[in-house]
C-alpha cells in the first residue's frame, strides 16, 4: 500500500479522487493548497503526489518546483482540466512524472499509481522561468511530444527530430531550446539542404580573413555563433558525406577548426532534423552510421497531421485569428477530411491564402483551395448558420466513423480521434452512441 497525497482546491473532486485511490488499495491524503501540501510533506513523506495545476495563490507548477527541491521528493503527476502545450512542457521540464488531463479513469489511475510508487523522480528542478512557446496541439500524439520536450529540454545530449515535411520540426527544436537551460543563449538554425558544397566548412566552422580567395573578413560560422546555446541542423540527411566526419569530431570533442585558423573549444547543444529515412541513406552509403548514432541519442518522431485530427481545427483557428476570420461549418468539415500531405505547412498556406482573398469574415468550403481528396461538404446536412450545432454534428459523425472503423474498440477509436478514452465515453453518452456503430463512408453516410 502506498501513500498518495492529493493536492486540489476543489474539495468535491479531491474527495472523489481519494475514494478511487483508496479503492485501489492505497492510502489517500488531501491538501487544499500548495502551502498545505508542502507542510504535509514536511510532516510525513508520501510515495506519490497527484497535483492540480490551477490553484489560487501558489499554482501547481510552483508547488511542483518546490516539491522537486526536496531531497526525498516523491514522483508528482500533474492533473489538469486545462492542458496546454506550455504547461505540459514546463511541468515535464520541472520533473513531473506525468501530465494528464482530467478526468482520469480508474484503469489509467491504477496504472499511473503503480508506475509512480516504483519509479524514481526523473529530472532535477530548474527554478528559472521560461517564456511562452506557441505550440498548438492537444491530440494524444502531440501531448506525448510536449511531454518529451519537457523531459529532454535541460539535457546536453543531441536530439534527432524526424517527420514528414511541414510537421513542425523547427518548432519542436525551438521549444526544446526555449524551455532549457540554454534559453538565454543563441538559437542558430542552419538549413543543410541550402548550403552550396564549397561553402559548408565556412558556414559551419567559420574562416579567417585571407584563408581563401574571397575571404575578405573573418567569419564566425554557425558553431561559434551558437556557442553556449543551440545549433539546429535542419535537413541533416542532405549533408554531404565529405563534411560528416568533421561534424562528428565537433560533436565528440566539442572542438572546431575555422578555415585558416586553430582549433577552438565550443559549448553547443546540437538538435538535428530530417524528413529522410537515415537508415536508408546509410545503406546507400550517403550517411555515416557513426554520425547517425551520435545524433540519435534522443529521438523524437513527429506524427503527420492526418494522424492527429484533433489538432486541425485549433490550428486553423490559430492561423485565421490575426485576420479576424472564422470558419463556416462546411469549411471545418472539409479541413478535417483533407489528407494534408503537406501537413501543418499546407494547412497554414491554405488558410492564409483564404484569409487574404475572402472579403468577408466567414470562410466557407468554397473559399478553400484544396485538392479534391475529401468528400464534398455539401453531402452533409449542416444546420444553417448555427456553428455550435454544426460542430456537434461534425463531432458525432467523426465519433461514429471512428467507432465503426475500430469495430467498436473504444480505446482504438479514442486513439484515432486523439482524445482520452474517458472523454470519448462522455461524448458517446451525449450522442447516444453504442460501440457497435456501423462504419461510415467518406461521404459521411452509414455503410
Amino acid at each position: 500500500m502506498a501513500t498518495i497525497l492529493i493536492v486540489d482546491d476543489d474539495a468535491a473532486l479531491s474527495e472523489a479522487l481519494a475514494e478511487t485511490v483508496r479503492s485501489l488499495g492505497h492510502e489517500a491524503r488531501a491538501a487544499a493548497s500548495g502551502p498545505e501540501a508542502l507542510a504535509a510533506l514536511a510532516r510525513r513523506p508520501a510515495d506519490g503526489v497527484l497535483l492540480d495545476l490551477r490553484m489560487p495563490g501558489m499554482d501547481g507548477l510552483e508547488v511542483l518546483a518546490r516539491i522537486r527541491e526536496r531531497p526525498d521528493a516523491p514522483p508528482v503527476a500533474v492533473l489538469t482540466a486545462h492542458a496546454t502545450a506550455a504547461n505540459t512542457i514546463e511541468a515535464m521540464r520541472l520533473g513531473a512524472f506525468d501530465h494528464l488531463t482530467k478526468p482520469i479513469g480508474r484503469a489509467d489511475l491504477a496504472r499511473l499509481l503503480g508506475e509512480m510508487v516504483t519509479a524514481k523522480a526523473r529530472l532535477a528542478p530548474i527554478p528559472a522561468e521560461t517564456g511562452p512557446v506557441e505550440f498548438i496541439g492537444s491530440s494524444e500524439a502531440m501531448r506525448k511530444i510536449q511531454k518529451t520536450i519537457g523531459l529532454v529540454a535541460d539535457s546536453a545530449a543531441t536530439v534527432l527530430i524526424q517527420g514528414e515535411t511541414g510537421t513542425g520540426k523547427e518548432l519542436v527544436a525551438r521549444a526544446i531550446h526555449d524551455h532549457g537551460r540554454r534559453r538565454a543563449k543563441p538559437f542558430v538554425a542552419v538549413n543543410c539542404a541550402a548550403i552550396p558544397a564549397e561553402l559548408w566548412e565556412s558556414e559551419l566552422f567559420g574562416h579567417l580573413r585571407g584563408a581563401f580567395t574571397g575571404a575578405h573578413a573573418d567569419r564566425k560560422g554557425a558553431f561559434l555563433e551558437a556557442d553556449g546555446g543551440t545549433l539546429f541542423l535542419d535537413e541533416i540527411g542532405d549533408m554531404p558525406l565529405s563534411v560528416q566526419p568533421k561534424i562528428l569530431r565537433a560533436l565528440q570533442e566539442r572542438v572546431i577548426t575555422p578555415i585558416g585558423g586553430k582549433p577552438i573549444s565550443v559549448d553547443v547543444r546540437v538538435i538535428s532534423a530530417t524528413n529522410r529515412d537515415l537508415s536508408h541513406r546509410i545503406r546507400e552509403g550517403a550517411f555515416r552510421e557513426d554520425l547517425f548514432y551520435r545524433l540519435h541519442v534522443l529521438p523524437i518522431q513527429l506524427p503527420p497531421l492526418r494522424e492527429r485530427i484533433a489538432d486541425i481545427l485549433p490550428l486553423a483557428e490559430h492561423f485565421l485569428a490575426p485576420a479576424g476570420k472564422r470558419l463556416a461549418p462546411d469549411a471545418a468539415a472539409l479541413l478535417i477530411q483533407h489528407r494534408w500531405r503537406g501537413n501543418v505547412r499546407e494547412l497554414r498556406n491554405v488558410l492564409e491564402r483564404a484569409a487574404v482573398l475572402v472579403r468577408g469574415e466567414r470562410i466557407t468550403a468554397c473559399d478553400l483551395d484544396l485538392a479534391s481528396e475529401a468528400a464534398s461538404p455539401t453531402s452533409f446536412d449542416w444546420p444553417e448558420e448555427d456553428l455550435p450545432a454544426a460542430m456537434a454534428h461534425l463531432e458525432e459523425m467523426l465519433i461514429r466513423r471512428a467507432l465503426g472503423r475500430s469495430r467498436g474498440n473504444r480505446a482504438e477509436a479514442a486513439r484515432s480521434l486523439g482524445i482520452h478514452r474517458q472523454l470519448l465515453y462522455t461524448k458517446m453518452r451525449r450522442y447516444g452512441l453504442s460501440p457497435s456503430e456501423e462504419p461510415v463512408d467518406e461521404a459521411g453516410q452509414g455503410g
